[in-house]
């Protein structure tokens, strides 16, 4: 694997779960356009693929799991955050493979970059809430190692 190449597959990911958000068009099409117009960089094309058909299929799971964390609905969200909110909750859930660390790091990379200014520390503290209760064990064994 391929770390640049996996980051790239996010920053992509996230402006086609954007996409999809706003136009409603099928993450087959907007798979279709990234692959044909947009994607430039060298990119971790089955895991773009696999985060821009499975966040939509999951869409209403991983949206319980971010919702208890929130302060206000979710449809009041800035796109891009939510977007990113769905993006990390995935790959807590699915992507065991991946430290939550990680997922978490790289999610507050994407805010920086494409959120509002002061955006990262609403993710920041929505991600470590959801990665308390998805991943409990790595979390804990994590705080132990700081003690």
């Amino acid at each position: 694997m391929n770390p640049t190449a996996r980051r790239n597959a996010r920053h992509y990911a996230l402006q086609a779960m954007y996409q999809w958000q706003i136009s409603g068009a099928s993450s087959r099409d907007i798979e279709a356009q990234f692959i044909a117009h947009q994607i430039v960089k060298t990119v971790d094309l089955d895991y773009f693929k696999e985060l821009i058909h499975s966040i939509p299929e999951q869409q209403v799971a991983l949206d319980k799991n971010i919702i208890p964390f929130l302060r206000r609905p979710i449809d009041e969200l800035d796109p891009i955050e939510l977007a990113i909110l769905r993006l990390a909750t995935y790959e807590l859930d699915s992507r065991l493979d991946i430290p939550y660390r990680v997922i978490i790091n790289e999610a507050l990379e994407l805010t920086k970059r494409f959120g509002s200014v002061e955006g990262y520390k609403f993710v920041n503290g929505v991600l470590d809430q959801i990665a308390r209760r998805i991943r409990i064990d790595e979390v804990a064994a994590g705080d132990a190692k700081k003690k």
